[in-house]
């Protein structure tokens, strides 16, 4: 059978634009098709808007800092339109970047939403991209499933009261008074984004700490930031009723108590976007949490369609959804060998004030591997020595395997930590051994001269006991 296109791409973020410029490359006849935004989540309503106004957030502290420097700055009010504003006009001109590289790569682009009529043919309807859209229908030797993922809310009653991330970034103006549900990711960045221009923050989370899933020292060391930054925690608890009355949202917690706010904010994570897709007219298999069940290879249950990104539910990030496409597009469309990626040092980062950065395993996940020595800092950069936030530390951590001495996780809580973490993920990745930081030269005076200056050990961590079959 003959198809009008050798690969559809369902969903233009990220991961969905890299797969089809790649096959694009490589003579593929390509088409992508997008029902809200050219650039996906990551470029619209995620990673991108979402740093700016980090980066907004912190500009007040900056001009304090200054006077400590022997600058006469006074710190202005911040006008949140501006901000809004100025954000906006960045997103469409990055818009305007994905669609004219598509089309450079000679990409059909579709708009609208798409469905399943079989695992070959998929019917395009109107969208919010393209309400006027006349419907058409297309087929594809190959399909890829790249549709991302959205916000979930509790099921609470009032939560239809609360915002997500979504609509964080188009809020009219800025609430005074903020509460926040959830301590990942989108939680504590929102949060010390709203705190750091002036809102009064509650930040509502179940576990003991911040940040499940990342390194104990540093979940705590989190913990003390958030904090500092002064935003109220209440952990070991959950939201149970929403309610509004007037202007006014009260949110009742399961310990009794109430918190008043402005602004009720749900950071209590996020699923796969497979809504109207009509993968039941195709044999792809969902898992439980609604994620499409794949294969190491993204293909699905369904031969000739395939799914990356956010929408298998494996690692959320977008620069692995970029690789997760690329590798696809080579492997489906190239002649040469598929390029290679090391998915198992994916290196993250959350976008606090200060901002926390990580690769590899945490102290915990190592020990099932064998014993591990721990070399942790903890000290006030140079710039708060002057500036007098003594409160703000930076916090570094190598997890070192005791047999191999290869350096298997790195950690950093503290100004720039992202950007020194980057550089440290190719170590990682590379395998190199704490004597190869040791005999690594520092860069004087710097934070991340502590990374190969950290010569006593911290502590020793036994080998985790085996889990019981």
């Amino acid at each position: 059978m003959t198809h009008e296109f050798d690969l559809l791409v369902i969903g233009a973020g990220s991961g969905g634009v890299r797969c089809a410029r790649i096959a694009a490359g490589h003579g593929a006849r390509v088409a992508v098709v997008e029902s809200r935004h050219w650039g996906g989540t990551c470029v619209n309503l995620g990673c991108v808007p979402k740093k700016l106004m980090v980066q907004a957030s912190e500009y007040g502290d900056m001009v304090e800092d200054s006077h400590a420097f022997g600058w006469s700055s006074t710190r202005g009010t911040h006008d949140w339109s501006t901000l809004i504003a100025a954000k906006d006009k960045e997103i469409t001109r990055l818009n305007g970047i994905y669609v004219s590289m598509l089309e450079k790569a000679g990409i059909t682009l579709l708009t609208g939403h798409a469905r399943f009529v079989d695992a070959h043919t998929v019917r395009i309807e109107a969208s919010p991209l393209a309400p006027d859209e006349a419907p058409r229908t297309v087929t594809a030797k190959t399909i890829v499933i790249a549709t991302g993922s959205t916000s979930v809310r509790p099921d609470i009653p009032g939560a239809e009261f609360a915002i997500t991330s979504d609509e964080a970034f188009h809020l009219p103006a800025r609430p005074q008074r903020v509460v926040i549900v959830g301590s990942g990711y989108i939680g504590l960045e929102f949060a010390g984004i709203f705190a750091g221009l002036g809102s009064q923050v509650d930040l509502v989370y179940r576990q003991p700490l911040p940040l499940r899933g990342f390194d104990e020292d540093m979940r705590a060391a989190m913990a003390e930031a958030i904090t500092v930054r002064g935003i109220t925690q209440h952990p070991h608890t959950s939201p149970t009723r929403v309610s509004k009355e007037g202007e006014t949202y009260t949110v009742t917690l399961d310990n009794g108590r109430t918190l008043e706010a402005d602004c009720v904010f749900f950071a209590t994570g996020r699923k796969p976007k497979i809504e109207r897709l009509g993968l039941e007219h195709t044999g792809v298999t969902v898992g439980k949490h609604g994620q499409i069940t794949v294969d190491s290879g993204s293909q699905t249950t369904e031969p000739g369609i395939y799914a990356i990104g956010d929408v298998t539910d494996r690692l959320n990030l977008t620069p692995v959804a970029i690789a997760e496409g690329h590798t696809l597009a080579d492997r489906l469309f190239g002649t040469a060998p598929a390029r290679e990626w090391a998915f198992d040092t994916t290196p993250k980062a959350v976008f606090f004030s200060p901002p926390l950065a990580s690769v590899g395993l945490t102290e915990e996940e190592a020990t099932h591997h064998g014993a591990v020595d721990i070399y942790l800092t903890r000290f006030t950069p140079m710039r708060h020595t002057l500036s007098g936030r003594k409160d703000r530390k930076t916090v570094m951590k190598l997890v070192v395997q005791q047999d191999s001495q290869k350096v298997v996780g790195a950690h950093i809580l503290g100004d720039d930590a992202p950007e020194m973490l980057q550089g440290v993920a190719v170590a990682v990745t590379a395998g190199l051994t704490k004597q190869d930081f040791d005999r690594t030269i520092g860069i004087h005076p710097t934070s991340a001269e502590e990374l190969v200056t950290l010569r006593t050990r911290t502590r020793e961590t036994p080998a985790a006991a085996p889990e019981a079959p």
